[in-house]
């Protein structure tokens, strides 16, 4: 069974429009970053008037969210030596909840991140953009 690799172009942009279109209808200022499986950057919009630091913020939210516990293990691991949970450590769970992975066919093909709201919001956001691929 051939399994679905990569996200296309048309697929990216379907994203980051949905999720900005949702962002607008709501006058909500975010950015919104799309990244690969590999936690590697393909798009990534922020708003008028949304702070810089949310671009960046934006694309550690997909890649964490993308990357898994693949990712958190070797970060915590690298830290602190796994004495203390990655996403126990305030800053960096605040900054990194709300992205969300692409799945097909419960692989992970990809993320999208946003940042400028709160994190339910921010995946709020992320969800209609990956649902309008319609996978």
């Amino acid at each position: 069974m051939q399994q679905k690799a990569v996200l296309t172009l048309d697929e990216i942009n379907t994203i980051l429009n949905a999720a900005r279109q949702e962002a607008e209808s709501n006058q909500w200022k975010v950015s919104i970053a799309v990244v690969d499986d590999g936690g590697h950057p393909l798009g990534l919009v922020r708003m008028n008037d949304c702070a810089p630091i949310s671009a960046y913020i934006a694309m550690e939210k997909a890649r964490s969210a993308a990357l898994g516990r693949r990712e958190s293990k070797n970060f915590e691991d690298m830290i602190n030596n796994g004495r203390t949970a990655f996403l126990s450590a305030p800053i960096l769970s605040g900054m990194l909840e709300g992205g969300v992975p692409v799945l097909v066919d419960g692989q992970v093909v990809g993320a999208v991140g946003i940042s400028g709201l709160t994190p339910d919001l921010d995946a709020r956001i992320a969800k209609v953009g990956i649902a309008a691929l319609g996978l």
